[in-house]
């Protein structure tokens, strides 16, 4: 059996932080109000100038880097994002360019919005298994403030920009344990962008392409599914909430995550937090929020990991990780 095993990780924030203080001159909104009700404090929110390419890119380097993987070995790259470059050609072919990577390597984008990290480490993984790669790089990346609507302080007050990157390589032993998948299209009217390319441009008037979110609605699906979830990738893998060592839960709000921990039974000092000063980055929170606990020293070689998410879409999934 081949596995896949992660060989380092990568982060990249922008230098711009935007502070809860800064977003009461917006909207009706306080410092009080957001950090009571999220756990946000500060989020960081990339320069005009600022691609999403460019954010993948800092945080390919520093997983490569630390991975001792040069960009000439990578045949895989995989970008999680909801906020590409531009609609063709994807961000990572753009990203293959950037790094020199060889041409020949697979690249593309995943849009499965906050679960895209997720899904774009199982299909490296499946890629991995079944040899079709031998090294992946695995990145997730946003600027989702461009997709916001400044004047709505039920969604500007949550999201930020940011970028986070794994690099994946062949192994005898399991480091990803397993993955689980999931969708549900019926949910689509409670967490969108209501406008797409293939509607024209005449349909952007009055929807200017921002998020629209229904966020009680989003809040109590979350909190129900991702419990299931914590339940059933234990259940598959027949492990016990003690086996697990670290919870990296997408970071989107801090009371869905302390509601996945109280699943789990495990204290909020083994949860990976970073929302306070990240806020919600989408697809590049999980691995932002990875790279983090790595670097501090509380991720250790062989921990469990349990990784999940739950998006737009509605998607959710998880992995499970022995580091």
């Amino acid at each position: 059996m081949i596995y896949s095993q992660i060989l380092g990780t990568g982060g990249y924030l922008p230098e711009r932080v935007m502070p809860n203080s800064e977003l009461e001159q917006w909207v009706e909104t306080s410092d009080v109000w957001i950090r009571e009700r999220t756990g946000i404090e500060s989020r960081h929110i990339a320069a005009d100038d600022e691609s999403c390419s460019d954010l993948a890119l800092n945080a390919a380097q520093q997983a490569l880097a630390a991975s001792g993987i040069s960009a000439e070995d990578v045949d895989l790259i995989i970008l999680a994002t909801s906020t590409p470059d531009q609609v063709f050609p994807s961000t990572a072919t753009r990203l293959q360019q950037r790094l020199g990577v060889p041409a020949g390597t697979i690249a593309f984008d995943v849009s499965a919005a906050c679960s895209g990290f997720i899904y774009a480490l199982d299909i490296a993984n499946r890629f991995i298994q079944t040899k079709g790669a031998k090294t992946a790089l695995v990145i997730g990346a946003e600027i989702f403030s461009r997709i916001l609507n400044w004047e709505d302080r039920g969604t500007c007050i949550l999201f930020g920009d940011g970028a986070g990157a794994v690099v994946l390589g062949a192994a005898d032993q399991p480091g990803i344990i397993s993955t689980q998948l999931h969708a549900d299209g019926r949910q689509e009217s409670l967490l969108n962008v209501p406008w797409g390319v293939s509607q024209g441009y005449e349909a952007l008037q009055g929807v200017h392409g921002k998020v629209t979110m229904k966020g009680n609605e989003v809040f109590k699906v979350a909190v129900r599914t991702l419990g299931q979830l914590v339940t059933d990738t234990l259940q598959t893998n027949g492990m016990e909430n003690s086996d697990i060592d670290w919870l990296i839960p997408h970071q989107a709000n801090i009371r869905i995550m302390e509601a996945t921990a109280k699943k789990l039974n495990l204290p909020m000092e083994r949860v990976v937090s970073t929302v306070a000063t990240h806020g919600n980055t989408s697809a590049a929170s999980i691995p932002l929020a990875l790279n983090v606990a790595v670097r501090d020293g509380r991720i250790k070689r062989n921990d469990v990991l349990l990784l999940e998410a739950f998006g737009a879409g509605f998607t959710w999934g998880s992995a499970l990780i022995r580091y």
